[in-house]
This record gives structure tokens, C-alpha cells and sequence, in this order.
């Protein structure tokens, strides 16, 4: 007789070791703490790559032009120190003239400029008809071809046969040659500018008016105050960053301006600015010496005297704005 056997019951599985982890707490934290800290250093430094090739570069190499006489029509290249600035401050009565264009027109253009923008966004900001329809409209100068602009002002103030001129004669006044006076031809590119860019501050300063508080208005409606009393209250102190930014971005513009007086007359001696450069601006002078002369270290020298004009009347429309609007 066999002898029964029972099975051996089975053996229990191995416990499964767990995989060690790769990295440690401690080490974790530290890539954890490394990411937080680099990463916004990373996203933002093509932006530094791309503005010190293209910003940072040409400024040091036009303080060292500056200080040459470089030249296409040399092959050596001298140090001349500050030779170059004396010559320009002290010797050169056609770059003070191209100054006095640059400021004349500046003035004539920058102060109607921002001032009807502010009206006309002042006006935009209530409500009537047609609303939509402005704000696009005050818009579409701004991508108008420049070119464009100036072939149609040039038409406009053509000394025959010219839209002002005839407006002119038909209120007795003769006609006037707006390319031979000086001041005929800033007051046309003063135009020239105000039309291209009244719309585009407008646009800012509207943008600028829909972020004040509705609040304010009402409480000062109540306490009886005006529509002039709550601009000049509560509208012009609120814009007060925006006016800055304005007058600033438009002290930059207006000290380059170049497109609309070089389109204002035609011909090879296009950048002289006229017979005798009553309408030569800096930046004109400026490719005039480069691309004429050949003097590219001269040029150099023009392009920082111009650089130290820009920051200095920036720096000054700053103030004059943080004092006229802490006043009001």
C-alpha cells in the first residue's frame, strides 16, 4: 500500500527589491532651487546676446571711430584723439546750423503733436457715435507708407499749383516757397510729422485713459467739478507715466529726424537739405559727412555729439513733466 505524500506548499516570493532612486532629497532640491534660479536667466538671455551684437558693439566701435580718421579713401587708420569733437564743436558753422534745424523743427512738431494727441484722446474716451470708427481712423496714418506721406505733403506744399498756396491766394496772401525759407520748410515737415504720428500717441494716451478708475469721475461729478477741472484733476495727474513715456519716445524721434525733410525735397543733393540747408537735420548732416565726405570718423563723433543731445533733452523733458504734473 502507498504511502500518501502531500504536496510541500509553494514558496513564498522574494520580496521585490524597489529601485533605488537616482537622485537624492537633497540633491533634488538643489536642481530643484538651481531651476527656479536660472531658468528666467535663460529665456532672457538671447535678448542680451542679440542687444550686446547689435547695440552694445556698435556703441564702443563708434566711441573708437571717433577717435580716427578712418576713412574708405585711406588705407591706414590714425588715432586723432579728440581732434575730431574740437573740430565739430569749435570749427563746423553747417553742424550747428543742422542743430538749429533739428531743434526749430522738434519744437514746431513735438509740442502741437502731444497736445492734440491728449485732446483727441480726451475726446475719444466719452462715448459717441461712431466710437469704433475713430479710434481706427486716427490709426491709419500710422501705417502709411512715410514715403507716401511725404510725396503728398510734397504735392500740398509745391510752390505751383499747390493745395496751401492756392488757399493762400484765395485769401489775397501770395504764394510762399516752402523749399527756399527756412521757416516755411519747418512748419511743412512739422506738419509732415504732427499728421504721421498724432494718432499713434493718441492711441497710447487712450489706452492709458481706459485704465483710470470710472470711480474717480463719478465722485468728482457729484462733488460738482467739470468735464475741464476732472481732466486737468484726475486725468492729466493719472497720465503722468504715459506723458513722460510720450514726450521722451518723441524727444528721441524728433532729435533723428531724417525720413520726412530727406523726402521733402528730391535730387542728388537731397541730403544738404535744401540750397543753403535751411531744412538739413542733424541725422542728415550726419550720412552727409559719412556717405559724401567720406569722413567716417568725423561721423562718429557726430553720431555721439548727437547720442549726448538726445539723453540731455530727454533727461530735461523728464523733469519738466514730473514738475508740471506734480504741480497740477
Amino acid at each position: 500500500m502507498s504511502s500518501l505524500k502531500t504536496p510541500a506548499p509553494p514558496a513564498a516570493p522574494a520580496p521585490r527589491q524597489r529601485p533605488s532612486p537616482r537622485h537624492s532629497p537633497a540633491r533634488g532640491r538643489l536642481l530643484n532651487r538651481l531651476d527656479l534660479r536660472l531658468t528666467p536667466y535663460v529665456f532672457v538671455l538671447p535678448f542680451f546676446v542679440l542687444f550686446a551684437i547689435f547695440g552694445i558693439y556698435p556703441i564702443f566701435y563708434t566711441f573708437w571711430i571717433a577717435m580716427t580718421d578712418r576713412s574708405p579713401l585711406n588705407s591706414t587708420i590714425s588715432f586723432v584723439g579728440l581732434d575730431n569733437f574740437v573740430e565739430l564743436l569749435t570749427n563746423d558753422p553747417q553742424f550747428w546750423n543742422a542743430v538749429l534745424n533739428t531743434f526749430g523743427m522738434f519744437v514746431l512738431s513735438t509740442v502741437p503733436q502731444l497736445i492734440i494727441a491728449l485732446l483727441l484722446a480726451n475726446a475719444l474716451n466719452r462715448r459717441i457715435r461712431g466710437q469704433m470708427f475713430f479710434r481706427l481712423a486716427i490709426a491709419m496714418p500710422i501705417i502709411t507708407s512715410t514715403a507716401v506721406v511725404a510725396l503728398i505733403f510734397s504735392m500740398i506744399y509745391a510752390r505751383e499749383f499747390g493745395l496751401v498756396n492756392w488757399l493762400l491766394d484765395l485769401v489775397g496772401l501770395g504764394p510762399i516757397d516752402w523749399r527756399a525759407n527756412r521757416f516755411a520748410s519747418w512748419f511743412a515737415i512739422s506738419t509732415m510729422v504732427d499728421w504721421r504720428w498724432v494718432g499713434y500717441n493718441a492711441l497710447i494716451y487712450l489706452a492709458a485713459m481706459q485704465s483710470i478708475s470710472k470711480d474717480m469721475y463719478e465722485a468728482a461729478a457729484i462733488d460738482g467739478a467739470s468735464r475741464r477741472r476732472q481732466f486737468w484733476s484726475i486725468t492729466i495727474p493719472q497720465l503722468r507715466p504715459t506723458i513722460i513715456f510720450t514726450l521722451i519716445i518723441s524727444t528721441i524721434g524728433g532729435l533723428q529726424l531724417f525720413t520726412e525733410p530727406l523726402m521733402f525735397t528730391s535730387g542728388s543733393g537731397a541730403l544738404s537739405g535744401g540750397s543753403e540747408g535751411q531744412f538739413q537735420t542733424i541725422t542728415m548732416y550726419l550720412l552727409d559727412v559719412m556717405n559724401q565726405r567720406f569722413r567716417w570718423g568725423y561721423a562718429g563723433a557726430v553720431a555721439l555729439v548727437l547720442f549726448l543731445l538726445i539723453a540731455s533733452v530727454s533727461f530735461l523733458n523728464y523733469l519738466l513733466a514730473r514738475r508740471i504734473s506734480s504741480d497740477k
